[in-house]
């Protein structure tokens, strides 16, 4: 069993020295600056967690020092993910958005912190990515009940927000949904872990995912590993992810990557080009999992796009040799990007663990009720999965 606390160590060694220098981290995102359209809009929602943000505002304000504010960014940052958790236990209501208003409202906190303005930036930097893990549950994956099969599994936060401040992400959702789960089914015990990752492509840039995944990857301290996001009309498993961006959207700070379909461009990782072949294949055991198949159907999603050959199905990685990407069978945008990362992670340190990526139906705004149902079907495609790999 990998310990916790000592991922969060390496996560921290890992994510802050890659932070951009660059950037003047007292400075409000445009993130943050959404908050005041979204409590207007959804008051009740934003408003849910507000115990926790409540009691950091005036902690963090009167922090002296770095010691001191790096104390209250541990105490508040891991609570804060535990409350979502209980609280979306407690409520029923399949609600992601009130954990990521939450988190947006502390960070601007942190930022507008007179002892934080007064640290140096390195120091700065590591609080924020302290921050980050900590209220996105990083600190809490532990896998500690002896479990026959141990489940990692990721979301995304909400997206596309200057289309729809309401927008809620199904991925999201599951992950609290999931996180700290323990089940016996026909006598095979699962525990399911999760996290959930931004929409950011500088967070990607960093190596967030790679320190995320890297421990539990390479110490062989999980089963499986599947990553979750919004997609199209069903279910698909994306079996074939590709290297490279192309998409033309932007992320949750506004920030477009010069991609297209005809100048599909490598992420970065560590300051450098993101280095790995141009396509990869995921090994979820995805015939078992397309049986479950209400109430949507599970797509085996082969089509990709290259630039020699345009979109296609294929068949085996053989089928997509000297091509170059330009979409994966996940797209060429960031859900695409998290299947590639985690995929080569295992290729890297242990090419028999079960990884992939599942999109998930999408919801415009908030649908309750759809968003219930994909993680009851999620929860069957697991169950599903892990009768396979025991």
């Amino acid at each position: 069993m990998v310990n916790r606390r000592k991922c969060l160590t390496l996560a921290a060694l890992l994510f802050v020295s890659n932070v951009v220098s660059a950037l003047d981290l007292t400075e409000l995102t445009v993130e943050e600056k959404r908050i005041d359209k979204a409590i207007e809009a959804m008051p009740k929602v934003t408003s849910r967690l507000d115990s926790r943000v409540k009691q950091f505002e005036t902690q963090i304000v009167k922090a002296k020092n770095y010691t001191a504010l790096t104390e209250i960014v541990i105490r508040h940052g891991s609570r804060l993910w535990t409350d979502a958790v209980m609280a979306f236990s407690e409520d029923g209501n399949y609600e992601d958005r009130s954990l990521y208003w939450a988190r947006l409202k502390m960070a601007k906190a942190l930022r507008l912190a007179p002892a934080f303005k007064a640290l140096y930036q390195v120091q700065q930097s590591k609080l924020v990515t302290k921050f980050e893990l900590l209220t996105r549950g990083q600190s809490d994956i532990d896998f500690n009940r002896n479990a026959d099969i141990k489940i990692l599994l990721t979301g995304f936060d909400p997206f596309f927000l200057d289309r729809d401040i309401k927008q809620s992400n199904p991925s999201g959702v599951s992950a609290l949904y999931f996180d700290d789960v323990y089940m016996s089914v026909e006598g095979i015990t699962i525990e399911i872990e999760t996290v959930i990752v931004p929409v950011r492509f500088a967070d990607f840039n960093q190596g967030m995912i790679e320190t995320i995944l890297t421990p539990y990857v390479k110490r062989g301290g999980v089963d499986m590993i599947a990553t979750v996001s919004m997609g199209r009309e069903q279910f698909d498993l994306e079996h074939f992810p590709g290297l490279r961006r192309s998409a033309k959207a932007p992320d949750n700070l506004n920030i477009y990557t010069g991609a297209n379909d005809t100048n599909p461009l490598v992420p970065q990782l560590n300051d450098a080009p993101l280095k790995g072949p141009e396509f990869l294949a995921f090994s979820l055991p995805y015939k078992a999992m397309m049986a479950i198949d209400e109430p949507f159907a599970v797509n085996d999603r082969r089509t990709v796009t290259t630039l020699s050959k345009g979109t296609f199905d294929a068949q085996a990685l053989s089928d997509l040799a000297q091509q170059t990407s330009v979409e994966g069978s996940g797209g060429g945008y960031l859900s695409n990007e998290i299947s590639y990362r985690s995929i080569l992670l295992r290729d890297k340190y242990r090419p028999i663990l079960p990884v992939g990526h599942i999109h998930t139906p999408r919801i415009k705004g908030v649908d309750k009720e759809t968003s219930a149902a994909i993680a009851r079907q999620i929860k069957q495609m697991l169950i599903a999965a892990a009768k396979v790999i025991h």
